[in-house]
């Protein structure tokens, strides 16, 4: 299972907005992320945009395959590409990935 951390930098004058466009997420955008194999799913936002989302699945280059193909996902992510600060193309494609370096599970199955 490959575990992705990922950084994306909201603009701050859409923090409220980009709040409420994830409590009113369709359930068709629910399940082509379940359907790309993303699980464990989540988003954190700092205060002055600051974005991190952490997932875990199979397959991050299949994931983002899937999720490149599938219509359900570019609708929603060519709505929410305005949201971000400086950032090229589809959100869900571009953001930068963070490096894991300590994992507690994997460092107590090492010792």
């Amino acid at each position: 299972m490959e575990r992705v951390c990922f950084q994306i930098q909201v603009k701050p004058d859409r923090l409220d907005e980009y709040r409420d466009r994830h409590l009113a997420i369709s359930p068709e955008m629910l399940m082509a992320i379940a359907d790309s194999g993303r699980h464990n799913y989540s988003l954190f936002l700092r205060e002055d945009g600051l974005l991190i989302g952490y997932y875990e699945t199979e397959s991050d280059a299949r994931s983002q395959a899937a999720l490149r193909a599938d219509p359900r996902t570019a609708a929603w992510e060519a709505d929410m590409a305005d949201y971000f600060v400086a950032l090229e193309g589809r959100p869900d494609q571009n953001s930068l990935r963070l490096t894991e370096i300590f994992n507690l599970e994997l460092a107590k199955e090492q010792s």
